[in-house]
């Protein structure tokens, strides 16, 4: 019945909009849905206007989904009011129930559950508050003290923010002395001085894209295949956001053309099923392919 495909949407929008940590199998134990519902209900979300993000190995909707603007300028505290309210009730030391309640409201509506760790309480709350207005000034930022785990080094980024990522745990920023678009954690970052610049460089914001197979980056590439039956049919039992990629090529054949992140993902694919599929298009992958046999002839 509609009634009840309209309740199962609703019920799994409110799941999306408050997920942190359930997987996707998660997901479909609770809406009790198959994994193939679950990708064709994320589908009409985006079709829809919702931003859904994917995060390793979490699906969500962001609240800049314009769907969430207009109710939140209605209805709702902007996230920065809601921090400071945040802020507010920890220093009243009131325990009991209905506070503890209160917050935990104010941490599912908001993404503040970022704030639950005491230690970083005061610094992230500080940061997201100054990066949300950031970004909605579409102002340039010093992220001061960013301590990098990958160079073991302490210095200031001086970075274009503009999205968050992973419950607010981390934010997108082009940073301008490398010209690249990086990740930063903001439980390493000691404070966030914004400046009175605006945006340079706001045609180079890139997000990160996640192909089928899981892998992320800035940019993709196509790959074409010529699949057989039993190619097709594991395509798209283990991957079912393919089946929009996959065409019928006569009886017993199918095409697919897939943007990918990376080669790795496709290529363990294929590599496993080689006699079953002809790759059709992307040289670079062929190469990378006839590479993955001779270091695998060379083992063996």
């Amino acid at each position: 019945m509609r009634h009840d495909k309209l309740e199962r949407e609703l019920r799994l929008l409110l799941l999306l909009i408050e997920n942190h940590h359930y997987t996707v199998a998660d997901i479909c134990n609770k809406i009790d849905i198959s994994r193939r519902n679950l990708y064709y209900y994320l589908e009409s979300f985006k079709f829809m206007g919702f931003h859904v993000e994917n995060n390793k190995p979490y699906y969500r909707i962001r609240k800049d989904s314009p769907w969430f603007k207009k109710f939140d300028a209605a209805v709702h505290f902007t996230e920065d009011e809601a921090i400071l309210m945040r802020h507010i009730l920890d220093k009243t030391g009131d325990d009991s129930q209905q506070m503890q309640r209160l917050k935990q409201k104010l941490d599912k509506l908001y993404d503040l559950d970022i704030l639950d760790n005491v230690e970083l309480r005061e610094q992230v709350g500080r940061n997201v508050s100054s990066i949300y207005d950031a970004i909605k000034q579409k102002r340039t930022v010093v992220l001061e003290g960013y301590s990098s785990a990958n160079s073991n080094t302490l210095s200031n980024r001086l970075v274009e923010p503009f999205l968050f990522l992973n419950g607010n745990q981390e934010v997108r920023c082009f940073e301008i002395s490398s010209k690249m678009n990086k990740t930063f954690k903001l439980s390493r970052v000691q404070d966030v001085k914004i400046l009175d610049l605006f945006w340079e460089y706001e045609k180079f914001h890139r997000e990160m894209l996640t192909d089928i197979f899981m892998f992320s980056s800035e940019s993709q590439q196509l790959v074409k295949l010529r699949l057989g039956r039993l190619s097709s049919s594991l395509l798209r039992e283990e991957y079912p956001q393919s089946e929009r990629y996959i065409e019928p090529d006569g009886d017993d054949h199918w095409l697919v053309e897939l943007p990918v992140s990376s080669f790795k993902g496709v290529g363990r694919f294929v590599l496993g099923l080689l006699e079953d599929i002809e790759v059709l298009e992307n040289d670079d992958f062929k190469d990378y392919l006839r590479q993955r046999i001779q270091t695998m002839k060379q083992r063996l």
